[in-house]
């Protein structure tokens, strides 16, 4: 199953929590893209919703899809692409990595510099926080609330940390607030009582509550406690994932606070390109270290038990890697 035999390994869902690997033809690719041998791929949680098999979804699925956080070297180049060889490692903007190999559009792929050499770099996620984060317009001596302390939030308290702010991190487990804390939190709470949560933080901003609030758990309850905690005129920022049913909103408390609402997803593929590459920079430069919450590694024939830790979060778990 490689290059040299013309075939690829791809994970293909044959049904609701149903994974299987095949063997596929390896494709050559077309004008403007690149072939990449994918090192890796991390598993995203907006997986879970079609991993579930809800009414729209079809089955098999499409072979490597779902995957859009790869990384691996190029391995073929097609006509007119121009700054990329074979052989360069690169972080790919492609959907269909959960596989041994992918087609990327080379205008939706990032160099990655010797500095990064045998470490792990889903540019996708990593990216989006660095969206998140210039969304967010964080700024010294600010007091910015996280709720929900995975991969995005830990990656969000460093970023607001190393800016100046202040960051108070709201999270449900243990081992979330322990790595808050490594990434710089100064203050953490654990997310069990609401009112409780919301006394809490009205003790540490003096009565004021926080100028950023960002709320990245993509659930009701955790978007109805953020907006209690954003302060009158401060801003509240969508970073969960809300795509498995409607949301209702205390419009009441927005519009008496005066809160400006962010939803801090980007679509436009050159915005996460962007994205991506600041998180080359921080990364390759030593500003930020985000090994630590890589901290579960399957086989791509394991994909099934990643995408079911990353839904039941065992203890320990922040971010899951798939490997060919």
């Amino acid at each position: 199953m490689n290059a040299e035999r013309g075939t690829l390994k791809a994970a293909v869902q044959t049904g609701p929590g149903r994974m299987d690997t095949r063997e596929l033809e390896l494709p050559e690719p077309g004008a403007g893209q690149v072939r990449v041998k994918i090192e890796g791929c991390g598993v995203c949680a907006s997986n879970l919703t079609p991993w579930s098999g809800p009414e729209w979804m079809s089955f098999p699925g499409e072979p490597g899809g779902l995957g859009h956080e790869g990384w691996g070297t190029i391995e073929a180049v097609g006509e007119g692409v121009d700054g990329f060889a074979v052989g360069d490692r690169v972080a790919a903007l492609s959907y269909h990595s959960y596989a041994s190999h992918d087609l990327a559009d080379a205008d939706k792929i990032v160099k990655l510099p010797p500095e990064l050499a045998g470490q792990p770099f889903p540019g996708e996620p990593l990216g989006c926080a660095f969206n998140i984060f210039r969304r967010a317009d964080i700024h010294a001596g600010q007091t910015v609330a996280i709720v929900g302390i995975g991969f995005l939030g830990a990656i969000l308290t460093r970023l607001a940390t190393d800016a100046g702010a202040r960051v108070i991190a709201i999270s449900r487990r243990p081992f979330s607030l322990d790595v808050a804390r490594q990434f710089g939190a100064a203050e953490t709470i654990p997310m069990e009582d609401h009112h409780g949560i919301i006394e809490r933080v009205k003790q540490l901003t003096a009565g004021k509550f926080c100028a950023r609030v960002i709320e990245a758990v993509g659930k009701q309850w955790p978007l109805d406690l953020a907006a209690e905690i954003t302060a009158e005129r401060g801003k509240l920022i969508v970073a969960g994932y809300h795509q498995d049913g409607p949301r209702q909103v205390n419009m009441w408390l927005w519009n008496w606070r005066g809160i400006d609402v962010i939803n801090a997803h980007e679509r436009d593929p050159q915005a996460y390109v962007e994205g991506i590459r600041e998180a080359v920079d921080a990364v390759a430069s030593g500003r930020l270290d985000p090994s630590p919450l890589y901290t579960h590694s399957y086989r791509l024939e394991e994909l099934g038990q990643a995408l079911n830790d990353t839904r039941d979060r065992p203890d320990g778990f922040l971010k899951a890697i798939v490997r060919p």
